[in-house]
């Protein structure tokens, strides 16, 4: 059953101040989210430079400035950090956040394999403390009214999940984080994430048979792949992501009623309620800034409530897809370097 989180708490709940650990592209888009919400503050930032650090603390007026990421994690004012570095460092951010007595909303994909994500979720369940995939794509309004019209029996029983989620990328870089084995490249971790997380979501459990084939680029990692699962009442998911090709980056959740569609389905601001013959609603979720705020007003409702997880994106969740990634790279023989 989908699930939606209750009313938001109420706005004279103490705010609860954020580091952000990282200051590359996506911290800077949560921060511009994160401004969105005003019981959220702002409060450190983190870099491996000290310039770097305090660059990003003036973008946006935020009052502390740190030169490492230890000293961000024992900042005594940060009670929440948004782990912004590349999925390489997850496993080590977090577990440092962690074992400063931080709360963690760790970036996608929450690790490079399952190994270090039972690691990760280990340690926040021994220390009580709250632990999230940012799997921003889960919050956006424009999801939570797909969610809505399935529970209502809009659309009937889902039988067939259609996403993709491909590009064509700028030009080809080695050393650049989407083609380096060491980086963890590949487009499974870096985008093909979306679509399978979006199948756990609708499904709610494990496909009972798999399928998947991938193009193993000049470094070694997937450039362009596709998956099929199917479910034990007959169900499919035809999923897939490229890094070299312009594709359509939508999501299709097909009922025997009616089906839901989805532009754009990572960043959604839309969802499409129709038949083969006729739209019955439109579904406008528009939202501020970047979108990445309501993730972050998720880990704060559950923290005000005592929750050390997301029932919408609980830790066990995050564990069965990093192992189904894991499962999926391995047979087209991709493992990194330290697996």
């Amino acid at each position: 059953m989908p699930y939606f989180r209750p009313k938001t708490a109420p706005m004279t709940a103490a705010p609860l101040r954020w580091g952000i650990l990282a200051t590359g592209k996506i911290a800077r888009k949560f921060a511009q989210g994160l401004q969105t919400l005003p019981d959220a503050v702002l409060q450190a930032a983190g870099s491996r430079s000290l310039e770097a650090a305090r660059a990003f603390a003036a973008e946006f007026q935020i009052p502390h400035a740190h030169g490492s990421y230890e000293a961000l994690v024992a900042d005594p004012t940060v009670d929440i950090v948004y782990v912004a570095s590349p999925h390489v460092f997850h496993r080590e951010h977090t577990l440092l956040a962690l074992r400063h007595g931080k709360h963690v909303l760790c970036e996608k994909p929450f690790a490079m394999h399952a190994g270090e994500a039972e690691e990760m979720a280990a340690e926040a369940r021994a220390r009580g403390l709250f632990l999230m995939e940012a799997m921003w794509t889960r919050f956006l309004p424009a999801w939570v009214q797909a969610r809505k019209w399935i529970a209502e029996g809009r659309i009937g029983s889902i039988r067939l999940l259609q996403a993709d989620f491909s590009f064509l990328s700028a030009g080809f870089d080695p050393e650049d984080r989407k083609y380096s084995p060491a980086l963890g490249g590949g487009a499974l971790l870096d985008i093909g994430i979306y679509p399978v997380s979006l199948s756990y979501m609708l499904f709610g459990r494990e496909p009972a048979d798999t399928a998947s084939l991938a193009h193993l680029g000049r470094t070694g990692v997937d450039e362009q792949s596709a998956y099929l699962f199917r479910y034990d009442q007959g169900e499919l998911a035809v999923l897939s992501c490229s890094f070299d090709t312009h594709g359509t980056k939508e999501a299709v959740v097909c009922g025997d009623k009616a089906r839901i569609r989805v532009p754009l389905f990572w960043r959604a601001r839309q969802a499409i309620l129709e038949t083969n013959d006729e739209i019955l609603e439109t579904f406008d979720g528009g939202y501020p800034a970047t979108g990445l705020q309501y993730q972050a007003a998720e880990a704060m409702q559950c923290i005000r409530e005592g929750r050390t997880e997301s029932a919408l994106m609980p830790l066990d969740e995050t564990l069965r897809i990093m192992r189904r990634l894991d499962r999926l790279r391995g047979g087209w023989g991709l493992r990194y370097p330290g697996e």
